[in-house]
């Protein structure tokens, strides 16, 4: 069988982007993060948690998996990836995580609204979710043998927007056909499509069959365009020489200053924004008492500002270097963060709102679209940064690193939200680490070369 052209490889691989992105889009943000949200605290109120305790709960169970999600992703990332590169075959590990992930991603039909099967479609969800990170991870692995360095920002700038599209085209179609609202209708005042109970929220659970069926039809490209080259394919190795491969690898990474400081850099600012995304859609619910229907309209303005920002972020990208870019969208994401714990339904920043003002709505739909914008485009430069700082030889390795540093610190992010929660008792005041965290990103990137550096 004739190898794919360069063209059909590179919309190959964007298209993982556009397969994958419902499960952040729907699952983790707009729709079932929210909706898991209101059962948990609907399920501890149930329990005799007061109010406060209860949403509090809700949100520190969801964070306290995110962890655990997190950590699995972080350390098994670089094995696998120098693993991949060591064997030099990635298509079964697609095969395998993308399988889970649809699974997993099935399941959350089965969460009940009275809290049934609460902890299980929990621990579904986050397996799926370790899966489909770890495809994802092996996907960017393929982007250095798409274009120069130059051209691999506008590459991935570009198939970051086409993945925010296919976000926002997915967010459309649940909430027109799909997620009910408290009337049991949706967006434009149908009735769940397929004759599913509103009552039940069979509407809003079919999130879960949805992301599945996507994931599983636009996949069909990726594996048509991108195989893994016969001429590639090596004899595996044993664990042990590949572990000491490894720990060679990382020794090297870290004498390595501009490399060194950009992993470390990255650790704090995408820990920061994964936060972002993970509690967006749960901040909307539990503190500005927004309905489904409404979270998903924020979840559409801040795709679509995710989708043209990213492609803009690409060519600011091709034009000034990924180090620019990063910088720029983690001042947007401090000012957002800052909005975010200064804000509530009744005050902003201590200055009182009249009952029912929409001030708070109409600031958090400008955050959405910020958070998706700088967003999207801070991880489409950072992984072009990465691709100047790693051994082109072995990249499914550099990006294993790459998928640590994102990650190695999840456990970071949401246990200090987790304890100032609990301490506060205040979901605004339980944001105030993410700051934190981007401003030691920020501080990193001095020593970041804006041109990369490639192992001696």
């Amino acid at each position: 069988m004739a190898q794919p052209t360069k063209r059909q490889r590179i919309w190959g691989w964007m298209f993982f982007d556009w397969a994958q992105q419902p499960y952040a889009t729907l699952g983790l943000t707009f729709i079932f993060g929210p909706y898991f949200a209101a059962v948990a605290a609907d399920y501890f109120l149930a329990q005799g948690a007061g109010s406060d305790a209860a949403k509090a709960g809700a949100q520190s169970l969801w964070s306290s998996a995110q962890t655990v999600a997190g950590l699995a992703i972080a350390f098994s990332a670089p094995l696998l990836g120098a693993w991949a590169d060591a064997t030099g075959r990635k298509r079964p590990w697609f095969w395998l995580f993308t399988g889970v992930a649809i699974a997993a991603a099935c399941s959350l039909w089965m969460l009940q609204p009275d809290g049934t099967g609460l902890y299980f479609v929990l621990a579904l969800f986050w397996l799926g979710f370790v899966a489909s990170e770890s495809a994802f991870n092996l996907n960017n692995a393929i982007l250095p043998s798409l274009g120069t360095p130059t051209e691999v920002g506008r590459i991935s700038g570009t198939a970051t927007a086409f993945g925010y599209w296919g976000g926002v085209l997915s967010l459309f179609l649940m909430l027109l056909f799909f997620a009910e609202n408290e009337t049991g209708k949706t967006l434009i005042g149908l009735s769940p499509a397929f004759g599913l109970d509103p009552e039940a929220r069979e509407g809003t659970r079919f999130v879960g069959p949805f992301i599945g069926l996507w994931f599983a039809l636009f996949l069909i490209p990726f594996f048509m365009w991108n195989r893994d080259d016969p001429l590639e394919r090596k004899t595996p190795e044993s664990v042990r020489r590949v572990l000491s491969d490894l720990r060679g690898y990382v020794g090297n990474v870290w004498h390595r200053k501009s490399c060194r400081s950009f992993l470390l850099s990255s650790l704090f600012y995408r820990d920061a924004l994964t936060a972002l995304y993970a509690y967006g859609g749960i901040y909307a619910t539990l503190v500005l008492d927004w309905k489904v229907i409404q979270v998903g309209v924020f979840g559409i303005v801040a795709a679509i500002a995710a989708a043209v920002l990213s492609w803009a972020g690409g060519l600011a990208d091709q034009r000034f270097g990924p180090k620019t870019v990063i910088r720029l969208c983690i001042w947007i994401l401090i000012l957002v963060s800052t909005i975010i714990v200064g804000m509530s339904r009744e005050n902003l920043f201590g200055i009182p709102l009249a009952e029912g003002s929409a001030v708070p709505d109409v600031i958090f739909y400008i955050c959405g679209a910020a958070i998706g914008g700088a967003g999207g485009a801070l991880y489409s430069a950072s992984r072009s940064m990465m691709v100047r700082h790693c051994d082109p030889l072995r990249p499914a390795e550099g990006f294993g690193l790459f998928a640590l540093a994102g990650k190695a610190t999840a456990f970071l992010a949401p246990a200090m939200i987790t304890v100032f929660t609990y301490t506060t008792q205040s979901n605004q005041l339980g944001f105030l680490p993410v700051i934190g965290l981007f401003l030691l990103g920020l501080i990193l990137l001095v020593w970041v070369n804006p041109e990369g550096e490639r192992p001696e």
